[in-house]
Order: structure tokens, then sequence, then C-alpha cells
């Protein structure tokens, strides 16, 4: 049956109309299509921002680097890699601590993100004295921030400084109670210490002592400040007859670590270490930190910043991680035999 005229032109009248829809359609969806690709060109295009994050450490490049690789590391974790995303500026005081202000105020001038302070309680000091608006992230070093005045607390630091703490002063007692167990005929412990460090004043005059006391032993504090004293203390210690040596922290001492655990060697002497450095070194034992985890996790720290956290309210951490390293080799330049339930703890193990 054919359709009468009006039907056929309703018909007729449709098919440029659906036509025309369609090529609407196809024609948007090439506009979105083309859109996108010059959008994605044009992102692509632009340069990606480049995290800039000032670095100094107390000490020199050599004996700094298991930290700054563990760091490294750390941040590799959280997508940072260096020389790609991320630009770093390193500043090294070797040891010295008149050279402080000046290459942190080199890398003040330089506006990075934030800084790294890789040392103790002088140089976070030094950093914070230098600029309170540039974000601060320390990795560990020192004795207790809230009791050095370096936060207002833990869990809110308050001003521009936040990171880790590692507690190393508060496990002085535990490293002689080692040393002890090690060398059973241990009587006479000489401190090594750094007079300027407060930290180590308070563990020399106070906790090292009670420690001793309660183990039997005798307690002979040595003052080193400079680089040219450690061979005349080694000298002395001979004299005096002591039949170990415990080695306290700080720049100085982490810049002279490999030379005073050789020193150490030569005079026959059981050695512990608030550092560990010195124990990969040549030195004894180590207790302490796990100083690899600790670095590692500093990489949360500036993360957390880059991405807008405010120091002043991110909580300073306290390690979770410790361990006990024993140096083989060195008992055996010295003579001594570490007793099977000392190494039996023992987390690592240096034959």
């Amino acid at each position: 049956m054919n359709p009468d005229g009006k039907s056929f032109n309703v018909v007729h009248n449709w098919l440029p109309a659906i036509g025309n829809s369609l090529k609407a359609r196809v024609f948007a969806l090439a506009l979105c299509a083309t859109i996108f690709v010059l959008f994605t060109l044009a992102d692509a295009q632009q340069p990606k921002k480049v995290a800039r994050l000032g670095y100094i450490s107390a000490t020199d490049p050599a004996t700094d680097s298991p930290r700054a690789q563990a760091i490294r590391k750390g941040l590799g974790e959280f997508g940072y890699v260096e020389g790609q995303n991320v630009a770093i500026e390193y500043r090294y005081a070797e040891g010295k601590r008149d050279r402080y202000p000046d290459l942190l105020t080199e890398l003040v001038r330089l506006k990075p993100d934030l800084i790294l302070i890789v040392g103790g309680d002088p140089l976070i000091r030094a950093a914070m004295n230098t600029t309170q608006s540039i974000p601060i992230v320390m990795t560990g070093g020192g004795a207790d921030p809230v009791e050095a005045g370096l936060v207002g607390s833990l869990s809110r630091p308050g001003g521009n400084a936040t990171g880790i703490t590692n507690l190393s002063n508060e496990l002085g007692g535990k490293r002689l109670e080692l040393l002890k167990e090690a060398v059973p005929k241990l009587v006479r412990v000489a401190i090594l210490y750094d007079p300027v460090l407060p930290a180590s004043v308070l563990d020399v005059k106070e906790t090292l002592p009670a420690a001793a006391r309660a183990l039997g032993l005798t307690v002979q504090p040595w003052e080193v400040r400079n680089g040219n004293e450690f061979e005349k203390v080694f000298a002395a210690l001979k004299k005096e007859r002591s039949d170990g040596i415990y080695v306290l922290g700080g720049a100085l001492i982490r810049a002279n670590g490999k030379r005073i655990a050789t020193l150490a060697l030569k005079s026959r002497l059981p050695s512990t270490y608030f550092l560990r450095e010195p124990v990969d070194a040549g030195g004894l034992m180590y207790y302490g930190v796990d100083l690899a985890d600790s670095y590692r996790r500093v990489a949360y720290f500036v993360d957390k910043i880059l991405k807008g956290a405010k120091p002043s309210e991110l909580p300073v951490e306290q390690p979770t991680k410790f361990e006990l390293v024993i140096n083989l080799k060195a008992a055996k330049q010295i003579g001594l035999t570490v007793p099977p339930n000392v190494l039996a703890r023992a987390d690592k193990v240096i034959k």
C-alpha cells in the first residue's frame, strides 16, 4: 500500500534531521578528542616541578656517604629521584662548627623547600637561628629535642623543625652493660667525649656514672676538643690502664671515627660506640638505633612537607628498631673472645 502524500513528506523531512544530528555528534566527539590531545601535549611540554632540598652534614662527604645513600633510598621509595624530580644541594662542615653559619646562609639563599640537618644539637640550633620560615627536618642526631629546647613537644613541635630523634643518649647504660658482658674482666672504662656538646656532658656527669656503679665499673672521662688530641688521649689511656673505652658522639667524633677505631685496636682496647660508623671501620661494638631504617624514615617527613604539611604540626618520631653490631675481626685483633651468649644476640656480626 502506498503511503499517502502527507505521511511520506514527514518521513522525508526526518532524514536530513537525523543526518545532521549524527554529523553534529561526530564533530563534537572529534573536537573533544582534539582538545584533549592538545591539552595533553601542552601538559607534557610543561616542565615538571623539581623539589629543591638543602642538605647539610656536620662531617665530610666520605663519612656521610652511608647516611646520604640511605636517605636517597628512602626518598626513592616515595617517588623522589635525585636529578629527575628532586635536586639536593649538599654542604659539609667537615667537623668544624665555625662553618655552620656560612654554610647554612648559603643554603637559605637558594630558597630550598626544606633543609635536612644531618648532625646534632649545635647544627640543628644553628639552622633554626638562620631561618624561621624554611622547614627543617632533623635526621636523628643530638639529644632529646624537647629537653634541648628545639621543639615544644614531640607530638606538636610548634616551630619550623621536625623529624627523627634517635634517643641515643638514653642507651648509654645498655652499651656499658653489653661491653661488660663481652669483656667479663672489665673494670675501668674510659669515656671519650666532646665537652662542647651538652648531651655528652650530661652523659659523662650523670647517666654513665650511675649505670657504671650498678655494673661495678669505674668510668674515666677524657675530653677531646679537636682532631689533634686523639693520639694524646690514647697514649694517656695506656698509663691509666683502662680496660675498655666508650666513645660518645658528635661531629668531631664522627669525622674521626675510623681514626679512633684504629687507635683502639693499636691500644688493644675493647670499644663500644654511640655511633655505628666506627664499628664498620674497626671498632668492637655498637648498640643503638637501626640507622639505615631511621634514615629511610626521614623521607616520610620530606614527602609530607613537600605535599603541604606544616613542620609545627608534624610529630617528631622516635626510633622503633635497634641493633647490636659486633666486629669479630676487631675482637680477634685485640685478643678478645666474645662470649657465645653475646654473639647470639647480635643483629650483625662483622667477620
